[in-house]
């Protein structure tokens, strides 16, 4: 991508924002107090506009416009005004990000799901400020979280399911849960209070609150304040909902830490005493508990109130205690431990995609294919092939319950 001068070329920019983002990581790695107070020059640094924008145009969600009727690539050779606006504003202290345009999405339980898109302006600087901070919390985050982090992907959450509840470790108790309107419901307070744990620096602060008050234009063309959540649908919104989650990765890391070393958690259950993993991704979490229903059922209560000071909630509907014997879907597969040999009677943990998943990946698939709706072989198998390729390697990948439609996906820095 060349956007002309006086904009450094796209391979420079992404070596020199990818050693800067190793040092940051490296810097919050080895110091976890550390409060960074000097970022706001790396916002606007042209560097970091350059890799920030290949991203917003790259994605998918390009073609889609927020409410200034823009779409990022509809930009063309304006690339290089657009940016060299963005870092006057953001060098000038001026810059105030719009509302985001509401757009309703279709659930396959029915319910509708809002979107939030920000203009192509604002995706940039999310963008940037994504780049910059994402390498400072991802030394703090823990290892149980593996939704919208670089390296890390739903098929490994469901390894570590499978891990824990096969026989030896046999986590057969599970607390299977779901938080009601998370992105919509996070405490501002509650979440800039984490995020100035790790940054100190007022005009980086001071942007990422006003992302979370920009407001949000309905589609019946209404504004509405954002007192509280952050919207789907924000480059930005899923590492801050990390960050507000984390306090349920760090609480049962703690509960971890606490029962010391290996042979004494061992011992420990073997006492009758509970031990617990989490295993979450974005918003949807499991809780594996070695031990009895009681201990899982007492979790109702705990997670209740780790949660209350972000302003979340579960979801009373949704959230239930079952044992792996029975089964439970946990993002798009099916999870379940059955015999395996009749007349041994052995057990092992089985994982195959959900009856939803499929159904879904079915209807998708049917309403392609219906008659009439493609003029040619070759446009049916253009439109297919895609759809059916991905499905090969995961059942049910565009089905992430929180997939951000103008989202970008983190390339790793380590």
């Amino acid at each position: 991508m060349n956007i002309g001068d006086p904009w450094p070329d796209l391979d420079e920019a992404e070596l020199r924002v990818l050693a800067m983002q190793r040092k940051l990581h490296h810097w919050a790695k080895i110091d976890p107090g550390r409060r960074f107070d000097d970022l706001h020059n790396l916002i606007y640094d042209p560097f970091f506009l350059v890799v920030a924008w290949e991203r917003v145009r790259g994605n998918r969600g390009a073609r889609t416009a927020g409410v200034d009727g823009i779409a990022p690539r509809s930009v063309g050779f304006g690339a290089g005004e657009l940016l060299s606006g963005l870092r006057a504003q953001l060098k000038a202290g001026s810059f105030v990000p719009q509302p985001v345009r509401e757009k309703a999405i279709p659930k396959a339980s029915g319910k509708i799901r809002r979107l939030g898109i920000p203009t192509t302006a604002d995706r940039v600087v999310q963008a940037v400020l994504k780049l910059v901070l994402e390498p400072i919390f991802e030394a703090d985050f823990k290892p149980c979280s593996y939704g919208f982090r670089p390296r890390r992907r739903a098929q490994d959450a469901i390894a570590e399911i499978h891990y824990l509840a096969s026989p030896t470790r046999n986590y057969e108790w599970v607390f299977e849960a779901d938080i009601a309107a998370c992105f919509d419901e996070i405490d501002h307070t509650a979440l800039m209070a984490r995020v100035r744990g790790r940054v100190s620096d007022k005009r980086v602060l001071g942007w990422v609150a006003a992302f979370l008050r920009a407001g949000i234009l309905s589609e019946e063309g209404l504004n509405r304040e954002t007192t509280t959540g952050t919207p789907q649908g924000g480059i930005l919104s899923p590492l801050l909902a990390n960050i507000a989650l984390s306090v349920l990765d760090e609480h049962f890391a703690r509960k971890w830490e606490a029962l010391g070393p290996a042979w004494t958690r061992a011992k420990h259950r073997r006492g009758g005493g509970p031990v617990m993993r989490l295993v979450r991704y974005a918003d949807d979490f499991v809780i594996m508990v070695g031990g009895r229903r009681e201990h899982t059922e007492a979790l109702w209560d705990e997670v209740a109130a780790v949660l209350a000071p972000m302003g979340l909630r579960l979801s009373v509907h949704k959230t239930r205690v079952c044992h792996i014997d029975e089964g439970f879907d946990f993002l798009g597969w099916r999870i379940q431990r059955r015999a395996w040999r009749s007349r041994t009677g052995k057990r092992a943990v089985y994982t195959y995609p959900s009856k939803k998943a499929l159904a879904s990946v079915v209807g998708k698939i049917r309403d392609l294919t219906r008659r009439g709706k493609h003029r040619t072989l070759a446009d049916l198998l253009r439109r297919l092939n895609p759809r059916g390729s991905a499905k090969s390697r995961r059942v049910g990948a565009e089905l992430r319950r929180h997939a951000v439609e103008v989202g970008v996906r983190a390339r790793p820095w380590w």
